[in-house]
């Protein structure tokens, strides 16, 4: 089903399920899910045909949305996202912060990179409200009169590629906090001496982490790629080769 010279982007895109296995190797699918399965495992030490054979020998996924994702019009997606990924961000961050103060407050005095953790978390949440807002005035607005229009439409930016160059460079941006804060945490591995509220911060964390790289993924993977081929396909009028 599956090859060597496939992108990490593209298998999760067609089996969602594996997002669970390429976090486990640290394999970004995400931000750079353009890279082949073989560079992919080469780069973190792992050897690509044993990756491909687990890959291979794991289920499909049983989620119904997950694993319909290809099939969606670009409306459903951009809907999916907002509905699932912001609304999610929405609730979490700010939980996330009043967390991470309480436990600076408490054990930065024994850990002073729980200071870093929090300023991080902080600009995390800074930049991603921002981002979201794009997202949700500017650019899915222009992806859903994209798809809805009988003919190109004309937008003030002049292309959907102008704001999704954008948002790629933001997602790099989120995508470099993410491994900051993982490295601040040890891999969000929670001292022994830690209590149950820096527990759960570290594992909140992660969770934050596995949610972004999948929000990313659908953006950068699945949904940008086919949104700039539909314009390009109403520009010319010759149809469109992608799931657009």
């Amino acid at each position: 089903m599956f090859n060597l010279n496939q992108s990490v982007g593209e298998i999760v895109a067609v089996n969602p399920s594996l997002w669970k296995l390429f976090e486990h190797y640290h394999i970004d699918y995400c931000c750079h899910g353009d890279k082949p399965l073989a560079e992919a495992c080469r780069e973190k030490g792992l050897d690509p045909e044993a990756v491909l054979s687990e890959i291979e020998n794991l289920p499909t996924g049983k989620d119904q949305v997950q694993t319909e994702l290809l099939k969606m019009t670009l409306t459903e997606l951009a809907n999916h996202i907002e509905q699932t990924h912001h609304v999610y961000l929405y609730r979490e961050l700010p939980e996330l912060i009043s967390l991470a103060g309480r436990v600076t407050a408490t054990h930065a005095a024994r850990d002073t990179r729980l200071h870093q953790v929090l300023q991080g978390v902080t600009l995390l949440q800074s930049e991603l409200m921002n981002h979201l807002a794009k997202e949700e005035q500017i650019l899915f607005p222009m992806i859903r009169e994209l798809e809805a229009s009988n003919s190109l439409p004309s937008f003030h930016c002049g292309s959907v590629g102008n704001p999704i160059r954008q948002m790629l460079t933001e997602h790099d941006d989120a995508s470099e906090l993410l491994q900051k804060l993982r490295r601040l945490t040890d891999g969000y591995q929670s001292p022994e001496w830690a209590c149950r509220s820096m527990q759960t911060l570290f594992t909140q964390l992660q969770n934050l982490e596995h949610d972004l790289h999948r929000h990313i993924h659908k953006e950068n993977t699945i949904l940008f790629p086919a949104a700039i081929a539909l314009e390009e396909q109403k520009r010319t009028g010759k149809t469109c080769a992608t799931n657009c």
